[in-house]
């Protein structure tokens, strides 16, 4: 049986924590900052956590 392949999408937008949650980049920091407060971008900045009701989605792209 050949081997499982890892989604190379997923690969690139998720990390693994030595806990075992998944960490992700947030959304809306790509373009138009001109009109989004300082605050709101340097939070968007941070990485934050995948939620659960999504876990299991993730973790079969990533072949967890």
């Amino acid at each position: 049986m050949p081997k499982v392949k890892t989604k190379s999408s997923a690969k690139k937008r998720f990390k693994l924590t030595g806990s075992g949650k998944i960490r992700r980049k947030h959304a809306y920091k790509s373009h138009i900052l001109t009109k989004k407060e300082t605050k709101r971008k340097r939070n968007l900045t941070k990485m934050g956590e995948v939620h659960e009701s999504d876990m299991g989605r993730v973790k079969d792209m990533l072949r967890i």
